[in-house]
C-alpha cells in the first residue's frame, strides 16, 4: 500500500505517518528530508535534481507512507499513491499543536529534525497562514484529478476512524 499524507504544519501528518508506518510495517518518508540534508550546524538545501531523485527512489518501493506539504514537484508521489490523506484540520487546532510542539521540543520531550528556535516557531505561524490562503486552494484543485483516492479529514475523529479501519 502507498499512502500520501498532506497537511499544513501542525496538522498531524508526521505523527500519523509514523503510526501508519508502524502499523503496516512500511517505510515512512518526509518530503522535507528530500528538500534538506540535515546537519547539526544547520540544514543544507538539496539541489533540485537530487531532491527529485530521492522522491523517485522512494516511490519505486512497493509500499510506503509519505508525508509533506510540498506541491507540484511531488506530483509523482500523488500519482503513485493508493490513498491520499488530506489533513484539513482547523487553523486554530494547528496553532495549538504548533505551540505545544515548540514547548515540548524546547524541553527535549519531543525530537525535531531542526533546531527549535523562536525564529522557526514564528515562521510556523506564517507557514500555517500561507497554507490556508495559498496552498490549500491549490491542493483542492489538484485533488480533482485524484478524487477517487483522496480522503479529506477535518477532525481528529475522522483521522482516528480511518486509521482504525486501515488494514483491519
Amino acid at each position: 500500500m502507498k499512502i500520501y499524507i498532506i497537511g499544513s504544519v501542525g496538522s498531524g501528518k508526521t505523527t500519523l505517518a509514523r503510526e501508519v508506518s508502524k502499523k503496516l510495517q512500511i517505510p515512512h518518508f518526509e518530503t522535507d528530508n528530500f528538500v534538506w540534508t540535515r546537519h547539526p550546524t544547520g540544514d543544507i538545501r538539496n539541489d533540485i535534481e537530487f531532491r527529485d531523485q530521492l522522491l523517485q527512489d522512494a516511490i519505486k518501493i512497493d509500499n510506503w507512507v509519505m508525508e509533506g506539504v510540498h506541491i507540484d514537484w511531488t506530483d509523482p508521489g500523488l500519482e503513485e499513491a493508493d490513498q491520499i490523506i488530506f489533513l484539513d484540520l482547523a487553523s486554530a487546532k494547528r496553532i495549538q499543536r504548533i505551540t505545544k510542539r515548540y514547548i515540548r521540543q524546547l524541553l527535549r520531550i519531543e525530537k525535531a529534525n531542526y533546531k527549535p528556535t523562536f525564529s522557526i516557531f514564528r515562521r510556523m505561524f506564517q507557514w500555517n497562514k500561507y497554507f490556508e490562503e495559498q496552498m490549500k486552494p491549490e491542493f483542492l484543485t489538484k485533488f480533482r484529478a485524484y478524487e477517487q483516492k483522496v480522503y479529506r479529514f477535518q477532525t481528529d475523529r475522522e483521522v482516528e476512524d480511518w486509521f482504525h479501519r486501515l488494514k483491519s
